[in-house]
């Protein structure tokens, strides 16, 4: 099995590029799976104790679940991937049956920062887009998506995001092996990925 990681700030494009990438690759064998399904379950623990837990830090993610099933995706074996939701800040009950593929893209800001997982990537791409345009995009997303307020979102961006985005997500940009600009079109970039998989798919009988 081949695994691609994609990372870069919050609100960068990753989304909108696997989407994109998810439809251009249709028919190809590949699972899509984002890092934000591995967040630990918060379900027995109290409100005030939840909005205290920094959601963009490592340590809110379990890192090591989603290595394992990574490994065992590549051992053709079939995983119950968790579902999470945000609205709840829980783990749904319900889980989702991945069966194994010749490729995993694995998407999420952390991917490329945490060494477990970094290391099980054969390929890792990084979306760059400047901090100001993120911060207007999260907003947007998490007015529409996550029933956050404007104030809400620019707080945490303050308090929790931009202090993880130094420390954890911009020190491995460079390390990637593409750098894709995520304020312009992904045309080029969507190419140049999918004849990577189409090579890979093909050859991987």
């Amino acid at each position: 099995m081949y695994t691609i990681g994609i990372s870069g700030g919050t609100a960068s494009g990753k989304s909108t590029f696997v989407k994109l990438l998810k439809q251009k690759c249709e028919g190809l064998s590949i699972n899509f799976i984002s890092q934000d399904d591995y967040y630990k379950d918060t379900t027995n623990t109290p409100t005030a104790e939840q909005k205290t837990i920094n959601f963009d830090h490592p340590n809110a993610l379990d890192f090591n679940l989603l290595a394992k099933h990574i490994k065992l995706l590549s051992t053709n074996q079939a995983i119950e991937k968790p579902l999470y939701s945000f609205e709840k800040h829980s783990r749904l009950s319900k889980t989702e049956t991945i069966q194994p593929k010749k490729i995993i893209v694995i998407e999420g800001i952390l991917i490329l920062s945490t060494p477990i997982i970094k290391k099980l990537c054969n390929t890792t791409i990084f979306i760059d887009t400047p901090k100001a345009i993120r911060i207007e995009r999260r907003i947007k997303r998490d007015i529409a998506e996550r029933g956050r307020t404007r104030e809400s979102v620019l707080f945490q961006f303050q308090r929790n995001i931009s202090p993880m985005h130094i420390q954890f997500i911009e020190p491995v940009k460079n390390s990637a092996d593409f750098i894709f600009d995520g304020t312009k079109d992904f045309s080029n970039a969507l190419e140049e990925i999918y004849g990577l998989l189409i090579n890979i798919d093909s050859n991987n009988q």
